[in-house]
């Protein structure tokens, strides 16, 4: 589950809260809406929440001198740290 499909479940929510205008004997369409509107609200947070947390950053340096060349990595997650320059 991720963004995308927080974002169908709210859209084919208000679809069927706002556009159906049929009535079904066995189901109240308008309450099936706003449930399926919620639970994509709810699955829209929790992604947002869970790419948040996954972010990193790669620093690359190269150093280059007569003996040849050194290639340090540096790798800085939100997740694990407070090492975020944006924070």
């Amino acid at each position: 589950m991720g963004i995308g499909t927080g974002i169908v479940l709210f859209v084919i929510g208000a679809i069927v809260t706002f556009a159906l205008n049929f009535d079904v004997s066995w189901a109240d369409l308008d309450l099936i809406g706003y449930i399926l509107m919620g639970a994509g609200f709810v699955v829209f947070v929790i992604s947002l929440v869970l790419v948040m947390r996954k972010r990193s950053s790669v620093e690359t340096i190269r150093h280059v001198d007569g003996a040849g060349e050194r290639i340090t990595e540096h790798e800085r997650r939100a997740d694990s740290s407070n090492s975020d320059p944006l924070v």
